[in-house]
């Protein structure tokens, strides 16, 4: 019974998600089917690769992962299948892989959509199922795709680095509206190098500790801690740290608003300075 999880940018709100599953279904009655999310905010890599690699990690090994977001950046002309860490991946091939894995796949095909097809999310859901269907019959590879395709990758959104500081993108906003910092526990650390350290955001507001749990602090006070992903979340304990701070997640759309736009109407990035 194939273990298969839906990430998604295309809502709730109308019938699109119920009708990829049904459509995965039809195809495959076997599948268990398992949402992650479908509330990713629309063209946020940045957003969608830090819910997938953290959410995918934790699943039982051989799990088929369907990312559909942002599946028509360009002209699709292939889906991308990979295998990573015991996992299968599938995705568009708009650069997405690269930023959710953060290096090379141990596998990837390039299945091809056909040329004649109306290219849209339950066309593409077909592809997929059937895919997957083929691989867990047993199939070999080259019947369902080509092996080793060239696709597109983008760099992942990493921390900048200075020999006493080093600054980090708000990649996520939880529902609770805590603020996750692209950085992770293990790269604080190695920049710390044991010093004492300023945690700066929104111009004057500082962090000097790092706490284990939002119990640490008082209720309406600012805290910061690594989360059960390892990446470092600005919290108020009770209380809504993106609203009462105007911090705002990154996104590759907002870099066309002039910087001196985005400064009266958000904040973006966090700092850490060392001493």
């Amino acid at each position: 019974m194939p273990l298969v999880t839906l990430t998604s940018d295309i809502g709730e709100q109308d019938y699109l998600a119920g009708a990829v599953k049904g459509r995965l279904l039809r195809i495959n009655p076997e599948f268990q089917i398992i949402d992650i999310t479908h509330k990713l905010s629309p063209f946020n890599y940045p957003q969608t690769s830090y819910v997938c690699r953290n959410a995918i990690k934790n699943f039982p090994e051989f799990t088929y992962h369907i990312i559909l977001v942002n599946l028509f950046e360009s002209k699709p002309e292939q889906l991308l299948f990979a295998f990573y860490k015991d996992q299968y991946i599938i995705c568009a091939d708009n650069g997405l892989l690269s930023m959710i894995i953060e290096e090379k796949p141990e596998m990837v095909l390039g299945v091809p959509l056909e040329k004649s097809a109306i290219k849209n999310t339950l066309y593409c859901i077909d592809v997929a199922a059937k895919a997957i269907t083929q691989l867990t019959n047993g199939e070999p590879v080259q019947n369902i795709g080509i092996p080793d395709p060239p696709y597109l990758e983008k760099h992942p959104l990493r921390p900048t680095l200075g020999e006493d500081w080093m600054e980090g993108q708000i990649i996520f906003i939880d529902a609770f509206e805590n603020v996750i910092v692209n950085i992770t526990q293990d790269q604080f650390e190695r920049q710390r190098r044991g010093r004492r350290f300023k945690i700066v955001f929104r111009r004057d507001e500082i962090i000097e500790r790092i706490s284990g749990s939002y119990a640490d602090v008082a209720h309406g006070e600012m805290l910061v801690l690594f989360n059960s992903a390892g990446y470092m979340e600005i919290a108020v304990n009770k209380g809504n740290a993106a609203g009462l701070f105007g911090l705002k997640g990154y996104s590759e759309s907002n870099q066309s608003v002039p910087q001196a736009v985005q400064t009266r109407l958000f904040y973006q990035t966090v700092k850490v300075f060392f001493e």
